[in-house]
C-alpha cells in the first residue's frame, strides 16, 4: 500500500442525539399520567431558559392546557361569557380555527370563571367540556361540530362549587365524562354519535369534582375511577355498576387530583387531607378496594403527581418525593412553591402557581436537584395553574390569554455534542478518519 500524503486535519464535528418526537392528546399527555415519551431533549438549560419559538396572544382568558396533535396545537377558551375551542398551527401559533363550545359555568365562593379542561383529540375528532357543562365533539381538521350534550340538562348533573373542570376521557369507541349527582355521577356515551350507554348512579358520591377519570385494567375486572365529592370511586367499564368508594382523602373546598394508576394500585390525595394507596382485588364476586395506607403528610393536589422508577413526585409548599409503595415522604424542598408538572426525558418541568416560574428538576429520592429556571415573560395576575405541555422538542405554557412554545432540545433535534475528528488524505484523495 501507496503511503498516504501528509494533509491531516483536525476538526470538531458537531453530533446530536435523535429527539424522539410525541404529540400530547390530551390532559396529562398519551397516557394520562404527566409523562412524555419523548428522548433527546436538553438535561440542562442555558442562563434565561430555553429559546422561545413562539407566543400566541389574545386568545382569550381561562386555564386550559393544550393538546398537541398533527401539528396543531389544540386549546380551550373563554371570551367574556362564552367559551371557545381554537386551533394553532404548532409551527407558528397562528389560529387556524375558533368554534364556540358552551358559555362560562356559575362560579360560588371564589371566582376563577371560565374553561379549565383540556381537550381530548381522538384521530379527526376531538373532545371538549364547557365549564357550563356542554360537552361537544368537534371534527379536529375544520372545527365542525358532530354533535353536543349538556351534563346539567340531559343528565340532572350537579357540578362542585367552580363549575365542570373534567376533561373526558375516550376508551375505545367510549367517551367517559363526569356529570356527577344521584343518577348519573359517570356515564359513558358512544363518541360517534353521542348517544348515552349507560350512567352511573354512586351511592353517597355527591356532585362532580375537579380530577379526570382513568383507566384500571387489573385488580378483577376493567373499571374507571374517578375522584367525586365524596370520595374516589370505581364503576364497572362495560356496564356503569358501582363497585366502591373510599372517602378519606376527600376534603373541601375541592377535590382535584387525577389518580395515579399502576396495575391494580391507585393513589388518590387531597391537598387538606393527605394521600392514599389502594390495592383493588377480586374476592367473593366482588370488587374489593383495600388500603395500603393513607398518609396525611403527601398531599399533591391542584398541580398534579407524577410517578417515576417508583417515586411519587408533587407539591405541597414545596416539592415533595414520597415512596409510592409506602407513602413515607423521602425529601420535601421550598426551592419551588406549589407547581404544575409533568415528566420528559429524565426530568420534571414545573410551573411555580404563584409566580409562573418554570424549573428544570433532576429526579432523585437523595434530594433536590435543579437543572435550570427561568421566569416567564407576559405573566398575568393570575395563578399559573395550567399544566406545562412537552410535545415534539416543545415546552407549552399557557397563562390565561397568552400561549408560550419553548425549545426543549434545540434545532439539530436532539443533544449538541463536539466531538474531536482528526482526518487525513491520502494519494487518491479519499478522506479516513483516524
Amino acid at each position: 500500500m501507496k503511503s498516504l500524503s501528509a494533509s491531516i486535519l483536525v476538526c470538531l464535528v458537531v453530533t446530536s442525539t435523535t429527539m424522539q418526537a410525541a404529540d400530547w392528546p390530551q390532559w396529562r399527555g398519551p397516557n394520562r399520567d404527566g409523562i412524555s415519551k419523548e428522548t433527546g431533549l436538553l438535561q440542562e438549560w442555558p442562563e434565561g431558559g430555553p429559546a422561545i419559538r413562539w407566543k400566541a396572544t389574545g386568545i382569550g382568558s381561562g386555564y386550559s392546557s393544550p393538546a398537541v396533535v398533527g401539528g396543531r396545537v389544540y386549546l380551550q377558551t373563554t371570551r367574556g361569557s362564552q367559551e371557545f375551542a381554537l386551533a394553532l398551527d404548532e409551527q407558528t401559533g397562528e389560529e387556524i380555527w375558533s368554534v364556540l363550545i358552551g358559555n362560562v359555568g356559575e362560579n360560588r365562593g371564589p371566582q376563577y370563571p371560565g374553561t379549565r379542561s383540556t381537550p381530548t383529540v381522538d384521530g379527526d375528532r376531538m373532545y371538549c367540556l364547557a365549564s357550563d357543562g356542554q360537552l361537544s365533539c368537534l371534527d379536529s381538521t375544520s372545527g365542525d361540530v358532530k354533535w353536543q350534550t349538556n351534563l346539567q340538562q340531559d343528565f340532572n348533573g350537579k357540578p362542585g362549587q367552580w363549575a365542570y373542570t373534567e376533561s373526558v376521557l375516550i376508551d375505545g369507541s367510549v367517551v367517559v365524562c363526569t356529570p356527577g349527582g344521584e343518577s348519573a355521577a359517570i356515564a359513558a356515551l358512544d363518541k360517534n354519535s353521542g348517544e348515552t350507554i349507560w350512567k352511573s348512579a354512586v351511592p353517597d358520591g355527591g356532585t362532580a369534582e375537579y380530577s379526570s377519570a382513568m383507566i384500571v385494567e387489573d385488580g378483577g375486572t376493567k373499571q374507571y375511577v374517578q375522584f367525586l365529592r365524596n370520595g374516589i370511586v370505581g364503576v364497572e367499564a362495560d356496564t356503569g355498576t358501582f363497585l366502591w368508594i373510599y372517602g378519606k382523602t376527600a376534603k373541601q373546598p375541592a377535590n382535584i387530583l387525577t389518580p395515579i394508576v399502576q396495575g391494580n394500585r391507585v393513589f388518590s390525595s387531597g391537598s387538606r387531607s393527605g394521600g392514599a394507596l389502594l390495592e383493588l382485588t377480586a374476592q367473593d364476586n366482588r370488587i374489593q378496594s383495600n388500603e395500603v395506607y393513607f398518609d396525611r403528610t403527601f398531599g399533591p393536589g391542584i398541580g398534579g403527581a407524577v410517578l417515576i422508577d417508583g417515586y411519587l413526585y408533587g407539591t405541597k409548599g414545596g416539592l415533595m418525593c414520597a415512596d409510592f409503595e409506602t407513602g413515607k415522604v423521602v425529601w420535601t424542598d421550598r426551592a419551588i412553591g406549589d407547581s404544575s408538572l409533568c415528566f420528559a426525558d429524565g426530568r420534571i418541568y414545573a410551573r411555580t402557581h404563584n409566580n409562573a416560574d418554570v424549573t428544570l428538576i433532576e429526579p432523585s429520592p437523595e434530594g433536590f436537584r435543579e437543572r435550570g429556571r427561568f421566569k416567564q415573560a407576559d405573566r398575568s395576575e393570575s395563578r399559573a395553574w395550567p399544566h406545562p405541555v412537552v410535545s415534539n422538542g416543545s415546552l407549552y405554557l399557557r397563562d390565561q390569554d397568552v400561549c408560550f412554545v419553548t425549545t426543549c432540545g434545540n434545532e439539530f433535534g436532539g443533544i449538541v455534542r463536539l466531538q474531536r475528528v482528526t482526518l487525513t488524505r491520502g494519494h487518491d484523495n479519499r478522506v479516513f478518519v483516524l
